[in-house]
């Protein structure tokens, strides 16, 4: 520690005032006679006593320096360690304060975020509310144009086998007129206004005579059915089917099989029908599958009935 000393006593100093006194004691024995007087004793025992006294006297005085500067140490070391202790302190303050910021700021974010999310949930339920009305109302709408489609469909067909069906009068009348010239061009007219119809997937047909009756693709024109194993004399109205489904059965006239009775001689005397009408029913084409109605005959729905002199 007597390195660490900022600075020393003169020692020297003391050494040669503890020389001078004891040298002046011990000359001052030297110099007395027998018996030696008591001042004499008492002056060289003082000078020997602060000989001594002077010689330990630097040591002292270091000791004692150098427990204050000791003490000065660690009082400097103490209220260095106590400065390091309030930079601490105030540090942790500060990183509190940081901490409890930070953790404000975090719980104003997830707020935020949580407003967000909801703001976003709402929002996809409004646009998902707003496709379900749009596609609602398309379908609506989709649904009106398709019973449009399907009405105007079932009218220009009724239309269409109207006009196939006088076309196919006009025909016949030409085949009984006998005029071949006429029959021709007749032939004609009537394969241009079925190739016309056939782009339309409405296809008339023709029941050969001779076929035997089918109730399902074959008709009388009273709405009777004939004796069983009737055949077919002739067609009176074209069968109609529109894009492979039949919409209408042919309607013919059918000769008794072997062994009818009058029920079948009725129903091979029937006349021609008449464009557009059997009997006095009509055909009319229904909303989905264009089908005949159960309880009426092919045609358009004019309902007229028209003399045996048409066709």
């Amino acid at each position: 520690m007597q390195e660490d000393m900022p600075w020393r006593l003169p020692r020297w100093v003391f050494f040669l005032g503890d020389a001078v006194l004891l040298g002046a004691g011990v000359y001052w024995i030297l110099q007395a006679q027998a018996p030696v007087p008591g001042t004499v004793i008492w002056g060289s025992t003082l000078c020997l006593v602060a000989g001594a006294a002077l010689g330990v006297l630097p040591y002292l005085l270091e000791h004692r320096a150098l427990c204050r500067q000791i003490e000065a140490a660690t009082l400097a070391e103490g209220l260095s360690h106590a400065r390091h202790a309030e930079t601490v302190a105030r540090r942790i303050a500060e990183a509190t304060d940081n901490w409890q910021a930070i953790q404000e700021q975090a719980a104003k974010t997830a707020g935020q975020a949580r407003e967000i999310a909801e703001r976003m949930a709402a929002e996809v339920r409004d646009f998902t509310a707003f496709l379900q009305r749009a596609n609602d109302t398309e379908k609506a709408t989709l649904r009106l144009e398709v019973e449009k489609l399907r009405r105007a469909e079932g009218e220009w067909l009724q239309v269409l086998v109207w006009i196939l069906d006088h076309v196919f009068a006009l025909y016949t009348a030409g085949l009984r007129s006998g005029q071949p010239r006429l029959i021709e061009q007749l032939t004609q007219f009537q394969n241009h206004c079925r190739d016309a119809a056939r782009r339309l997937g409405v296809v008339p047909f023709v029941v050969a005579p001779g076929e035997v009756f089918n109730p399902e693709r074959h008709q009388t024109p009273d709405g009777q059915a004939p004796p069983e194993g009737a055949v077919v004399r002739e067609t009176l109205a074209t069968g109609i089917t529109f894009q492979g489904r039949l919409v209408r059965p042919a309607i013919v006239a059918v000769d008794p099989a072997p062994g009818a009775g009058t029920v079948a001689t009725s129903l091979s005397d029937a006349g021609p029908a008449v464009p557009g009408t059997v009997g006095s029913a009509s055909w009319e084409p229904d909303s989905m599958g264009l089908a005949p109605e159960t309880d009426q005959t092919a045609g358009p729905t004019d309902g007229r009935s028209a003399p045996d002199s048409q066709v």
